[in-house]
């Protein structure tokens, strides 16, 4: 078998369709939009949820109860064997170096230091979370973590 030997399976590949090629094809004239209106109009859809101008359901039940989803924390999460990979020993880990290293990116109140992995190597973390587990890991390991909002809490 070689390369000009291949084709797709039977059934695999379909012709486009190609409208407004007479009224015997079925789908001439109209080209299948039928007379008028908005759908017949190029960029003529309508948006989900849309109930033809009436009040539309989302807007009519009433918004009742209390959401804490505005005031949750959300880290940006780094595990320990991607730490492991990147930074050699005696590298001081901060929100900075993460992100210059691509380990985090986005928006996020916080970064949290998280156990998955081992970790060989001392370094000194100054970020805002650590994990019991990734805690216990980094000074086995002889590392320090120093937690910011911790030293201004005890203030």
């Amino acid at each position: 078998m070689r390369l000009h030997d291949l084709k797709p399976n039977p059934g695999a590949k379909h012709r486009r369709k190609r409208l407004g090629i007479g009224e015997s094809s079925g789908k001439g004239k109209t080209s299948g939009k039928g007379h008028k209106g908005q759908k017949a109009r190029s960029g003529g859809s309508i948006r989900p949820g849309f109930e033809g101008g009436q009040m539309p359901i989302y807007r009519r039940l009433p918004k009742r109860g209390f959401n804490n989803n505005a005031f949750k924390t959300v880290w940006g999460v780094v595990n320990l064997d991607s730490l492991e990979k990147t930074f050699s020993a005696g590298d001081t880990i901060s929100e900075e170096t993460l992100r210059k290293a691509g380990l985090v990116k986005g928006r996020f109140d916080g970064v949290k230091i998280l156990g998955r992995g081992e970790l060989t190597k001392a370094l000194t973390f100054q970020v805002d979370e650590v994990s019991a587990t990734a805690r216990e890991k980094i000074e086995k390991a002889g590392g320090s973590v120093v937690l910011p909002k911790a030293d201004e809490a005890k203030k």
